[in-house]
């Protein structure tokens, strides 16, 4: 099985998926059915493994991944059987974001260039990482994966994201400026690494290092999410950039087709329809579509 399951990560692999939670789950599953002395997918012995996971989501979760790649493995080899999908069933519940604040990225911004150790890089360059993820809503991976080839007279080019998907990302003046700022002082620290966001090591800064002093940044500027929400993450950079793009949004249906699919595409979303939950994350939103459905009811009246 594990052969086959190699196969079918490969394959998908190919066309973009990253497929890192399917790996496991099918690797683990194939373990289990081994252990078992089954060679092929067996729907009964599927279900009651999925249903040993701890939560509902990852009941679904499992089964759900299962029954995805025996579809797939059935259509040559009839005797893996095909579980349903729809045993344990789940709701998506997107996880609310933090909306930042414009004094809120000021004053950790602030606390960023505060860091030490004095005289070093590193406060210049969280800074600036920090700054680009709010001015652009990059993804937290793709600005520490942008190297001096990707930086353009026309923006920034990020390579090969989500579905192998390339991008342009044009840039402010004042996000461009900021950005030639650090890398002259970059260029003062001298590194064999052509990453543009650097460690005190000189290699390519770790999402771990960003993470934690990510975490320090909020406590010592004060910033805390509303009690009983999940803690405040990196990805609301994204969230808040996508939100405030989007209250921008001109008027008009034509208008707002066209303003929706520009921010999916800047942003990098595969589909428009990955932007349109934004809308429930900011009252003023959802206030504005009440009031546009309102104002349409109308003018259907007789």
């Amino acid at each position: 099985m594990m052969k086959a399951i190699r196969a079918y990560l490969a394959l998908r692999r190919s066309l973009g998926y990253r497929l890192v939670d399917a790996g496991r789950v099918l690797t683990r599953f194939a373990e289990h059915s081994e252990g078992r002395d089954e060679s092929f997918i067996r729907a009964r012995t599927a279900v009651e493994w999925a249903g040993r996971a701890p939560s509902a989501r990852e009941r679904w979760n499992r089964l759900r991944t299962i029954a995805r790649f025996a579809r797939h493995v059935h259509a040559e080899d009839r005797r893996h059987e095909i579980p349903p999908d729809n045993v344990y069933p789940h709701c998506l519940v997107r996880r609310v974001p933090y909306i930042f604040r414009p004094e809120d990225i000021r004053r950790l911004l602030r606390e960023a260039v505060a860091l030490g150790p004095r005289g070093s890089l590193r406060p210049h360059t969280l800074y600036t990482l920090f700054g680009l993820l709010a001015a652009t809503g990059l993804r937290i991976t793709e600005a520490l994966r942008l190297t001096f080839d990707d930086l353009q007279p026309d923006g920034l080019i990020i390579r090969e994201t989500k579905y192998k998907k390339s991008r342009l990302v044009p840039l402010h003046p004042t996000t461009r400026a900021a950005l030639d700022r650090y890398l002259k002082r970059r260029r003062r620290f001298p590194s064999a690494d052509r990453h543009v966001f650097i460690s005190h090591r000189g290699a390519a800064l770790p999402y771990k290092t960003v993470h934690h002093v990510f975490g320090k940044l909020l406590k010592r500027a004060g910033i805390r999410g509303e009690s009983g929400r999940r803690a405040i993450v990196i990805h609301d950079f994204r969230h808040t950039f996508c939100v405030r793009a989007l209250l921008r949004c001109p008027e008009g249906r034509d208008a707002v087709a066209q303003h929706m699919l520009a921010v999916s595409t800047y942003v990098g979303h595969s589909a428009p329809v990955s932007t349109y939950w934004y809308y429930e994350a900011i009252p003023e939103l959802m206030a504005d579509i009440a009031g546009a459905c309102e104002r349409d009811s109308r003018r259907d009246l007789p």
